[in-house]
């Protein structure tokens, strides 16, 4: 059975996003690339919310910039390549290649998604408002975490009011820029 993990980007309030929906308080070093990289190489399917998604669309045009370093070549590659599954009501049909939107119904689709196979995790990347819809529904397996050295004070939320929910921490790492690097397993009831 697959995993399901949400890989966020938090500030030490809480936040997965500051009051404009940006990101751009991510302590993001080659350290947090590394990271990334290695959470990146688990993926079987990327898992986004309908605004990260199509943040993620940026990657498309990567392809076609001759000033792209290989780095992001090698992302771009991939993410064009792995299956994309959306969770959205409003979302038109996707126009980019292996990608599913899910409309209704989300924890029977995500039951089916992890019991389908034992490939690699579905990785739920950002996506604050469906990461809380998950962890309600209690479909999350593990919980990648960046913890940023910053008070936002407001923002959007990663985790909903929602009942307790119990973490087995697996590993703590601290970064060079401050960040916290935490791998939690949800305890099941």
């Amino acid at each position: 059975m697959r995993r399901l993990v949400l890989f966020q980007h938090i500030s030490l309030d809480g936040f997965a996003a500051d009051a404009n929906d940006g990101l751009d308080w991510i302590s993001y070093d080659s350290s947090l690339a590394r990271l990334a990289d290695g959470i990146v190489k688990t993926v079987g399917s990327a898992v986004y919310g309908r605004k990260t998604y199509e943040i993620m669309g940026y990657w498309r045009t990567v392809l076609k910039n001759p000033k792209a370093s290989k780095h992001d070549l090698a992302h771009a590659r991939w993410i064009e390549k792995i299956e994309k599954i959306v969770v959205s009501s409003s979302l038109g049909e996707p126009d980019w290649n292996n990608t599913t939107v899910i409309r209704d119904d989300v924890a029977a689709a995500f039951a089916k998604l992890k019991k389908k196979g034992r490939g690699k995790d579905l990785v739920v990347f950002g996506s604050p408002t469906l990461g809380r819809t998950l962890i309600d529904l209690e479909l999350v397996d593990e919980y990648r975490l960046t913890l940023n050295p910053v008070i936002l004070g407001a923002g959007k939320r990663s985790f909903g009011a929602g009942a307790l929910k119990g973490l087995e921490l697996l590993e703590a790492k601290k970064l060079r820029s401050g960040v916290l690097a935490l791998h939690y397993r949800a305890k099941r009831r």
